[in-house]
């Protein structure tokens, strides 16, 4: 019995942290996105717009910067 409880403890645990590594990365690429919107609502659209386009292309985060930088060059209001 107290194997089961520390194999739950510690599954419980992993799956905490696993879960807000997850949080905290979609939360900075957020940011990062947002950051390049310069404060123009309709930019800040875009820009998540092709925050989620990215995500379904899989760009890598290594390569999510420059992709974004690209999507805000492009942006016509």
């Amino acid at each position: 019995m107290d194997y089961f409880i520390i194999f739950i403890t510690t599954a419980a645990g992993l799956y905490f942290h696993w879960w807000l590594f997850v949080r905290i990365r979609r939360w900075s690429d957020r940011d990062l996105a947002l950051s390049m919107a310069e404060g123009d609502a309709g930019k800040r659209a875009y820009m998540l717009e092709q925050l989620a386009l990215a995500q379904t292309q899989k760009i890598k985060r290594r390569d999510l910067t420059e992709w974004l930088q690209q999507a805000a060059a492009h942006y016509r209001p």
